[in-house]
């Protein structure tokens, strides 16, 4: 395209965490730029949140139906391209849902929505209006996450025997909520977040790490939820066990009471002939495991790394990169689609981001969860949607 990329925001105001990363993200390649916003369901809120972002008063809106309506009007020259959802889980339906068929390209925060059947409904939205969606499970976009696939997907590990995923914080080992911490708020609340707490939250996006390394699609689990912190609504701890398709089995743990942990991230898979290990804390080495001589440590930068790894290299080796450029990196791949659909041109055969397929996964691992672990840790087959 000959120009930036125009899009608008809905949440993410003044005291949101997650709305200042998109925005950094989104700004990181310098092909994009934000012209509208609907920053807080408080008109107010949202008016000084686009003072705080220097954007035209006109466009920035009291609530995202407002939004749609005014920015659907505007001619081709100013039109929005795409849309950015960065609200709490409940909130994110009903904007998706709007703006999709109000003819706007959707980037949306995971989980991909309140509950399975929204999810559903989104996905057959997405089809019928054939505009890109794009689910920000950011850790897929670091270099050496890549680089795994990549390995897995050689054959060189051989098959998969066992695949070990956790996710443990510590942030809410306490009742934070109670002090009106905006962020433990809302996810602590099943009004907002659903129908899980800490798996809902960080256990969705181990899912879906393990299975965007090794490809391996779940068969069965067995789960074991807990709320730890008194008073509490939702789970803040969690263990997980899986059955893959073709036989490898997995562990999955997702913790936010595990004190003086931080966001500890970290995938093990081992399979026939190697093992590999990455950890999020420390992003820019991948650790590839022999059964005969020492291991190897892989750091990104690298003439020795695969294709999809250099594409995604962003500075020379020994300069670390990690959760911005990650989330960076997913932006970069969604604005290849987006410009192809607003140049209406096919869709780039090797598209490498997150899809509302990952985002139905995504729910129904939530629901299988919830379901295994109300019903005493059973063992429950993982259904196809």
């Amino acid at each position: 395209m000959n120009r930036k990329l125009r899009f608008g925001m809905i949440g993410g105001g003044r005291g949101a965490f997650i709305g200042a990363v998109h925005r950094i993200a989104a700004a990181m390649d310098g092909q994009a730029e934000l012209v509208a916003g609907a920053f807080s369901s408080d008109a107010a809120r949202s008016r000084v949140s686009g003072e705080d972002l220097f954007l035209d008063p006109s466009r920035v809106y009291g609530s995202f139906q407002e939004m749609a309506r005014l920015e659907a009007k505007q001619p081709p020259e100013r039109r929005l391209d795409f849309v950015v959802i960065v609200t709490p889980n409940y909130q994110h339906f009903p904007p998706a849902k709007l703006f999709l068929e109000s003819g706007f390209n959707v980037v949306c925060d995971k989980p991909v929505t309140f509950n399975l059947a929204e999810a559903l409904k989104l996905r057959a939205i997405v089809k019928k209006t054939k505009k890109v969606f794009v689910l920000t499970h950011n850790y897929t976009g670091n270099v050496l996450v890549k680089q795994a696939r990549d390995i897995v997907r050689s054959g060189a590990l051989g098959a998969v025997r066992k695949v070990v995923v956790e996710y443990p914080q510590g942030w809410l080992s306490t009742a934070l909520e109670k002090t009106e911490q905006k962020q433990a708020a809302w996810r602590t609340d099943p009004k907002r977040s659903g129908a899980a707490g800490a798996m809902g939250d960080i256990g969705t996006h181990a899912e879906n790490l393990a299975r965007y390394v090794t490809g391996l699609e779940i068969k069965e689990l067995c789960a074991d939820l807990t709320t730890f912190v008194p008073g509490r609504k939702l789970d803040d701890d969690g263990n997980v066990l899986l059955r893959y398709h073709g036989g490898a089995k997995g562990v999955l743990h997702a913790s936010q009471i595990c004190v003086g942990e931080e966001n500890a991230l970290s995938l093990r898979v081992y399979g026939e002939k190697l093992g590999l290990e990455w950890r999020q804390e420390n992003p820019n080495e991948l650790i590839v495991k022999h059964p005969d001589r020492p291991r190897e440590v892989w750091t990104r930068g690298n003439g020795y790394l695969g294709a999809a790894a250099k594409a995604c290299t962003r500075i020379p080796a020994g300069h670390p990169e990690g959760y911005l450029e990650a989330f960076g990196n997913i932006y970069r791949e969604a604005f290849r689609a987006i410009a192809a659909e607003v140049k209406g041109l096919p869709q780039p055969a090797d598209l490498d981001f997150p899809t509302i397929d990952d985002g139905v996964a995504g729910m129904v691992f939530i629901e299988t969860v919830v379901k295994s672990s109300a019903l005493g840790a059973k063992w429950l087959k993982f259904p196809k949607r």
